[in-house]
């Protein structure tokens, strides 16, 4: 699949935010941000194609982070080599699974500013998004839609001098294409 950009938008403070239907494996960043469970088990989704495609060191590594660190959060989201993928690093966020408890926006949030996070840990200029949360878990895509674009807005507000520079949301399949480029194309219209 060819990547297509949906959505171009710039903050005032000079980072890229990009909407790109395609693929997340193929990005040429420094991180990938996985849609993980807190136990780094890659077996479905999105985490089967980047263990796919990225080789056993990425299982190998989250094996060897569970054993240091425990079993992941949404706030302190893992970090493993990007092993055969273009990229330096995936970062493995743990989202909420949907039910209806009423915190999952605000664990979808934290998930995100976790990553973005770790990102600026590890001194990072560029990052791609997977769709956290709107697969296997539940959530619902066009309200995922929406808690992406206000945290990416809000973070890079508040943290101006970021040196992240190139951040994408990357979606594969068309339902959830179709729902963050509606959502994004009507909240771009109004920043």
């Amino acid at each position: 699949m060819e990547n297509q950009v949906l959505v171009k938008h710039r903050f005032p403070s000079g980072q890229i935010l990009m909407l790109i239907h395609g693929d997340l494996t193929t990005q040429e960043v420094d991180a990938i941000v996985n849609a993980a469970n807190p136990r780094l088990r890659h077996g479905g989704g999105v985490a089967a194609i980047i263990l796919r495609r990225g080789g056993p060191e990425i299982n190998r590594e989250s094996r060897a982070w569970l054993r240091t660190h425990g079993p992941v959060t949404h706030e302190e989201p893992a970090y493993t080599t990007g092993g055969n993928l273009p990229c330096q690093y995936v970062i493995h966020a743990v989202g909420p699974v949907w039910g209806g408890q009423g915190d999952e926006e605000a664990k979808l949030e934290r998930a995100i500013i976790g990553a973005l996070k770790r990102a600026e840990e590890l001194e990072l200029r560029s990052i791609a998004f997977s769709a956290i949360s709107t697969g296997i878990f539940g959530f619902p895509q066009k309200q995922a839609a929406q808690v992406f674009f206000k945290v990416f807005q809000q973070y890079f507000m508040d943290s101006p001098e970021s040196p992240l520079a190139d951040v994408r949301m990357v979606v594969y399949d068309e339902h959830t294409t179709t729902a963050f480029d509606e959502v994004w194309t009507a909240l771009e219209a109004k920043a």
